[in-house]
């Protein structure tokens, strides 16, 4: 692994444009399960109340499902070392955009800016009628559906559900994205998602090399990865780090164990 480690750290060091493709595994080491596997949330919920036109004609059953998911259980979790170290890369440019499936917002709590969420964001809820956005804090799930204190219409978390379009703006950076970078990195994800999965392809076709970061092999593994890092992506990532900010600032390790604050947990 070390090895890897090194090599990894080589063609990030030289990227001129390197990306982040995140997935459920990342959040994992967060305490948010991922929705697929044998212990994913699918295999404790019905799938179906994240279909939108469940949602529309089941709203009340629907949102029960959400709330207990979305807002009770996963309102604790808090970035781990992968997320923490992703900003960090990007701080000392080292990383310039991350594209994540997630809807967690963990990137963003750990401080990262360039961030496109390819499914949204479930700290967000939209009203259907009016389209206004509210932070999810601010919105009382006391008695469900909620509705938008505006126009009285039924909010929705602001991700994607099944049958939804992906976000303009997020589709449009992971293709400008998957032109542009030198290096993508993959990070827990298996690639069996639709159509976020083919991001790393269109990347590999415009001549990046391809770090991929995950606890099994996946969909990319033996077909378009240049290095596959296999284990949990927080301590591979805190490895990477040290290789990474030693290189990059003649090995000022008090500064990495300040900024990341990833040492001695």
């Amino acid at each position: 692994m070390e090895d890897k480690i090194k090599k990894a750290a080589d063609l990030l060091l030289k990227s001129r444009f390197t990306t982040a493709f995140t997935g459920a595994g990342i959040s994992v080491e967060s305490g948010i399960p991922p929705f697929r596997g044998n212990d994913g949330l699918w295999s404790k919920y019905d799938p179906r109340s994240l279909e939108i036109s469940w949602f529309m004609q089941h709203p009340q059953e629907a949102w029960t499902i959400i709330k207990e998911i979305f807002y009770d259980f996963f309102e604790e979790a808090k970035p781990n070392k992968a997320h923490l170290v992703l900003a960090e890369m990007e701080q000392r440019a080292l990383l310039g955009r991350i594209i994540t499936q997630n809807i967690d917002n963990l990137h963003q709590e750990a401080g990262s800016k360039e961030v496109y969420e390819f499914h949204g964001n479930s700290k967000r809820i939209i009203c259907l009628g009016c389209h206004r956005v509210y932070p999810a804090k601010d919105i009382s799930l006391a008695h469900l559906p909620p509705t938008c204190r505006e126009c009285g219409g039924l909010l929705k978390p602001d991700f994607v559900f099944f049958g939804e379009s992906i976000p303009q703006t997020a589709l449009g950076a992971s293709y400008e994205a998957a032109s542009l970078s030198d290096v993508l990195i993959i990070i827990g994800t298996t690639g069996e998602v639709m159509p976020a999965n083919q991001i790393p392809f269109m990347a590999k076709s415009a001549g990046s090399k391809i770090i991929e970061i995950n606890t099994e092999q996946s969909n990319y593994t033996g077909s378009i990865a240049d290095i596959f890092i296999q284990g949990k992506a927080g301590g591979i990532m805190e490895k990477l780090a040290i290789e990474l900010f030693t290189t990059s600032l003649d090995n000022d390790q008090d500064g990495i164990n300040q900024d990341l604050e990833i040492h001695g947990q």
